[in-house]
């Protein structure tokens, strides 16, 4: 009876989770720069491929819908504490927003979140130790519903902030190859976003579309910076834009860059290779040796045991 009714419960807020999650969002009048050049690459994406058809249909949502999307959206608002807000726009851009994922859509989520927890532990706690269980249950339920989204957000971010700093020696590489080979510095970012992939790629690209819509090259560098926690790809924009600016030639920067990027990288396989003693002690320890002993002090304890 718990699991069907625990099941009941996840079921159901999986679906309102999804129902919700489809209601489209009001833009704010600031904007944000990833969803408008996500937009513009759709629109030309679609343009490019085939014309839409004259007669074509738009997918419409139901007010009711629509209203507790806002309300829920509301709710996670006015739960976030203090700039958390603010933080959240960052840990979005730290991840590369996925799947195109806007601040409006996490406060929903995290709305959402806290009233299916509250609702489904509740449940739970009730069925398992009266009142007292329904109390805990409901507070357990209202954090982790919460906080949920944030968690989430903040995994897919360090994820990529770690896949960054992987392949950016990789990337400075073909640059280097790229502007030796007689192309521009804006030509080789072009070559690679072309035919590169990765993270550090996708963000090259962004470079030359905010370039393409008015950024000057030292803007769209230092928001590039900005998006990032990668210490060596700041001080790759960094030394770019000093570049730049004092008239160094960009050919010698580069290749300077993209040796001691290979440097750090080897470093930190070394450092990682010294800590694989220390982390597979404790598994050793209480997994291989015991089955060892097991396996080799058995028989002999046997033995002892009827002969005495």
């Amino acid at each position: 009876m718990l699991l069907l009714v625990a099941g009941l419960c996840a079921l159901t807020a999986s679906a309102v989770t999804v129902a919700l999650a489809a209601v489209p969002t009001r833009e704010t009048a600031g904007g944000n720069m990833v969803r408008s050049l996500q937009a513009f690459d759709r629109a030309r994406a679609q343009a490019g491929s085939h014309r839409a058809e004259p007669g074509a249909r738009r997918s419409r949502v139901p007010a009711w819908l629509r209203a507790a999307g806002d309300r829920m959206e509301h709710l996670g608002r006015v739960l976030t504490p203090g700039n958390g807000v603010h933080r959240l726009e960052r840990q979005l851009d730290f991840a590369g927003n996925p799947a195109n994922l806007s601040v409006e859509q996490v406060l929903r989520g995290k709305g959402i979140g806290l009233v299916t927890g509250v609702l489904t532990w509740l449940v739970i706690g009730w069925l398992l130790d009266g009142v007292q269980g329904a109390l805990l249950g409901a507070g357990f339920g209202a954090a982790a519903g919460f906080y949920a989204s944030d968690l989430i957000v903040r995994n897919r971010a360090a994820a990529r902030q770690l896949e960054l700093s992987r392949s950016l020696p990789d990337v400075l590489d073909t640059l280097v190859i790229s502007v030796e080979a007689g192309l521009g510095f804006d030509a080789a970012l072009a070559q690679v976003a072309r035919h590169g992939k990765g993270p550090v790629v996708r963000e090259l690209f962004r470079v030359l579309q905010e370039m393409q819509i008015g950024k000057s090259r030292t803007e769209a560098l230092r928001a590039m910076a900005d998006r990032t926690t990668v210490l060596e790809l700041k001080g790759f924009v960094s030394a770019i834009i000093h570049s730049g600016e004092l008239g160094v030639p960009i050919a010698a920067v580069l290749r300077e860059q993209a040796g001691e990027m290979r440097t750090k990288r080897r470093q930190r396989a070394e450092e990682q290779a010294q800590k694989v003693p220390v982390k597979i002690l404790f598994p050793v320890l209480f997994c291989i040796f015991p089955a060892m002993f097991v396996v080799v002090l058995g028989p002999g304890i046997l033995s002892m045991l009827k002969t005495f």
